[in-house]
Order: structure tokens, then C-alpha cells, then sequence
């Protein structure tokens, strides 16, 4: 395996998610806030001509790493974790992130989306997860950009910043399409309609088809309604029948 050399930050986040066959793919988050393990599934899809992110992976082929600076005790501290089935690589894990010493602690496996039986059913659909192609990729730039474009389109479109604020960008986030959501859809694209009276967008994601986004978006439950532009980012969550709430919402500056 081969790789570019890059500085290990001082502070940072760093996330690791293997593949059944040993591949790797993993990331050093100086913000912390910047990048999931959801992002890495993205770069095994383009890497192995997925069908689809391998999320499956998440829940027990993964590693994170958390450096901060303790105010308390005015040093730098470290927290490292890994899921079982990847501790065979502690020692790979500790040379990419630069760990000296560092007791990893096991995290709790997840029976039920964990368990081989059922990570085994993916095989079929995606062989070349149980392959071994000496992969062993750093999310670098040309990743970041990458990402940026498929999550955050409005930034990538090289639009100036008075084209931009001539209108509101919103994402609804929901679970499935059932009638509590044809509900809520209805409700808000008439309210949209008749009250907002400025220029909008408005994307509807389904989490279950989308987990990736609720991950990035830190949805934790739906509906959410979020102003992704013009900043900062707002949001409501759950039952969006306070219409006056979710005007102020999307106009308060």
C-alpha cells in the first residue's frame, strides 16, 4: 500500500472505515466537523465501482480517533476506538494517526447490524468488498472537492453573493413516503406559496434513502426543516405546524 505523506494536525478527529478484504480509506478532521464516516463510504463507492455507499460497513468496520486540548489539565489528550473486527490493524491505525502508546478502546458492537450473518447478505452485491486491492487512500483535497460539490451544490456553482441572497435554500428533511409526509409536504410547499413572498429552493431527502445527508445534516429526527442559506444554518425539528415559527425561522437574519 502506498499513500502521500502528509502533517498529522496537532488537534484533530480522524476517522477509519476498512471493507471486509482489508481495504482502507481515512481521514484527518482538523474542524472535527467536516467529514463522517459517511463521507468515506462515498470514496469506497467511486474507488471500487460500488453500486451504492456501503453504509452497511459503518456500524462494525470502523475507527475514530478524538485529539483535543484539556482545559483542565492543560495538555493534549486522546481518545482512540475501534470496532472489533478492524483490531486486528491497531498497529496500522496507530502509524497513520500517529499514536504512541494509546490504549484503542473496543466500542460496543451492535448485535443486530453488526452481526456477520447479515453483513454476509451484502456479498453478493458487492463482491469487491471482500476483495483485496492494496487500498490504502487518505481523503485528501481532490476528495474534499468532490464532496463539497455532491453535498453542498450551492457553494460549488461559483455563484457571487448577491445572486445568492436573492433567495432562501431549505431542505426538508423526511422518513419515507407515507401520509404523515405527503401531509407535511403539502403544508409546506402551500406555505412557501403564499407567505414566504421571496425566491426559494427547497430540497425534500429522504433519510432512509439518504442516510449520508441526515449524518452530515446531524438529523436526529424527522421532519426537519433546515435554512441552509443565507447563514447561519436554522432549523426546526419535528411537527412543523407552527407556521408563524417556521416563517421566523426562515427570515430571522
Amino acid at each position: 500500500m502506498a499513500e502521500t505523506t502528509r502533517v498529522i494536525p496537532d488537534l484533530f478527529k480522524g476517522i477509519a472505515l476498512f471493507t471486509p478484504g482489508g481495504d482502507l480509506v481515512y481521514c484527518l478532521d482538523r474542524n472535527k466537523q467536516a467529514h463522517w464516516h459517511s463521507h468515506l463510504c462515498l470514496v469506497l463507492q467511486e474507488l471500487l465501482k460500488l453500486p451504492e455507499p456501503p453504509h452497511f460497513l459503518v456500524p462494525g468496520y470502523t475507527a475514530t480517533v478524538d485529539r483535543w486540548f484539556c482545559t483542565r489539565e492543560k495538555k493534549i489528550k486522546t481518545v482512540a476506538e475501534l470496532y472489533p473486527a478492524v483490531r486486528r490493524y491497531e498497529p496500522l491505525l496507530n502509524v497513520l494517526f500517529n499514536l504512541n502508546n494509546i490504549g484503542w478502546t473496543t466500542a460496543s458492537w451492535q448485535d443486530q447490524a453488526c452481526d456477520p450473518v447479515v453483513i454476509e447478505t451484502y456479498r453478493s452485491r458487492f463482491p469487491q468488498l471482500w476483495e483485496s486491492h492494496d487500498l490504502l487512500v487518505r481523503l485528501d483535497e481532490r476528495w474534499e472537492r468532490e464532496l463539497k460539490h455532491q453535498f453542498y451544490p450551492l457553494d460549488s456553482q461559483k455563484k457571487d453573493e448577491s445572486e445568492v441572497n436573492k433567495g432562501y435554500v431549505l431542505r426538508l428533511f423526511v422518513s419515507g413516503n407515507n401520509p404523515s409526509t405527503k401531509q407535511t409536504l403539502k403544508k409546506i410547499h402551500h406555505f412557501l406559496e403564499t407567505q414566504l413572498n421571496h425566491p426559494y429552493t427547497l430540497k425534500v431527502i429522504d433519510i432512509g434513502k439518504h442516510p449520508e445527508m441526515a449524518e452530515t445534516h446531524h438529523i436526529s429526527a424527522t421532519p426537519t426543516l433546515v435554512r441552509v442559506w443565507p447563514k447561519p444554518i436554522r432549523r426546526i425539528v419535528g411537527e412543523l405546524n407552527d407556521l408563524s415559527r417556521v416563517l421566523q425561522l426562515i427570515t430571522t437574519n
